[in-house]
């Protein structure tokens, strides 16, 4: 975290850069748009900076550290309000800092957000950040229709696509909302967004998450390791809370299948490995299908996934870590980057954290 807060920060301001280095002309590609058609931004976009929170939350879930409290209230939320749109209802954060020309709002973006107040209610029972996290209720519920038999869309000014990122967590954030306030509500549209994704977005082949249905019934047949992560851990949350055995013997197929996909085997001619280290990826995937298979560790007991992480994490401190205590992305340790993406960083700060505190 310290060397997120010297190569990524801004001078006089609590919001950070998006790469390192430095690069003015930076596009993000990720908008759902051509790259030439987003503005270069001084700034990181908000999907990055939530890292920030999620990383905080993190550290202090694993520390108990009330200076973690602080330096979320005073700094972290501080960027934060920096993307708060409170001119269109229901009011969310925007993808770019309100002081630029308007931007758009993602439903995925603001329940990672949601995800992030509410464990920092149930961490310290403090009623404003459970606030916050109904507030950001409000609006992804606004994302919500029938069409295709239900389902959340990705983007609000842009619903052409129901996507597993828009619907897994936000199982993930139902479950934790009714375990903060216990309003069946909550569960029960939990369950509903759980068979929905079942239903239209799971391979049953090999039990991994395809990205996306559009409206007209077509899939983007992509799949990315927070997808399946997000649905191990809905499927143990809500397990968890019902105890209905299917949705932790659910977790433990879609953990098998992502175990399959997303690690690497181990060959009999690397000498390197004795174990099976992660596809090189957006590293921030890897963090949040990491969050799947710890909560199922604590369902079920099983510590093959949990210290599969462990050693892919002790390996990537020596191999993967450059000079100024930034990560690269392969996790083999062979290829190193030149740029280095804020999320990619926060992510290996939250994975770290949440490592150490598994027992």
């Amino acid at each position: 975290m310290e060397a997120i807060y010297k190569h990524y920060g801004v001078e006089g301001n609590v919001l950070l850069r998006e790469n390192y280095p430095f690069r003015g002309d930076f596009r993000a590609d990720y908008l759902g748009v051509e790259a030439e058609k987003t503005q270069a931004n001084s700034f990181s976009y908000l999907w990055p900076y939530s890292g920030m929170l999620s990383a905080h939350v993190a550290l202090l879930e694993t520390t108990k550290s009330l200076e973690w409290v602080k330096a979320i209230d005073q700094n972290v939320l501080t960027g934060l309000q920096a993307y708060y749109d409170d001119k269109r209802e229901p009011k969310a954060y925007a993808s770019y800092i309100n002081s630029a020309p308007q931007s758009d709002r993602f439903y995925d973006d603001n329940i990672w957000i949601g995800i992030d107040f509410t464990d920092l209610y149930l961490l310290t029972k403090k009623k404003v950040y459970l606030e916050q996290a109904l507030e950001v209720w409000r609006f992804v519920e606004s994302g919500m229709d029938d069409k295709l038999g239900g389902g959340i869309y990705w983007c609000e000014q842009r619903k052409e696509s129901k996507n597993t990122c828009s619907n897994a967590p936000a199982i993930v954030f139902l479950a934790k909302l009714y375990i903060a306030t216990k309003e069946e509500k909550y569960l029960t549209l939990a369950k509903s967004l759980y068979q929905w994704v079942q239903n239209q977005l799971l391979d049953p082949s090999d039990s991994v998450y395809y990205d996306n249905i559009n409206l007209r019934g077509q899939l983007d047949r992509r799949k990315f390791a927070y997808n399946s992560g997000q649905m191990i851990q809905a499927g143990a949350l809500l397990y968890k809370i019902s105890k209905e055995k299917q949705y932790l013997t659910d977790a433990q197929r879609i953990a098998k299948g992502a175990y399959s996909y997303f690690f690497h085997p181990i060959a009999e001619s690397d000498t390197m490995q004795s174990f099976r280290y992660l596809r090189k990826s957006n590293n921030w995937f890897i963090a949040v299908m990491m969050r799947g298979y710890v909560e199922l560790y604590a369902m079920d007991g099983n510590s093959l996934y949990v210290d599969t992480f462990r050693k892919n994490l002790d390996n990537a401190w020596d191999h993967m870590r450059e000079a100024r205590g930034l990560f690269h992305k392969d996790w083999s340790g062979k290829e190193k980057d030149k740029r280095f993406w804020l999320l990619d960083q926060l992510a290996m700060v939250e994975m770290y954290a949440r490592i150490a505190g598994i027992r």
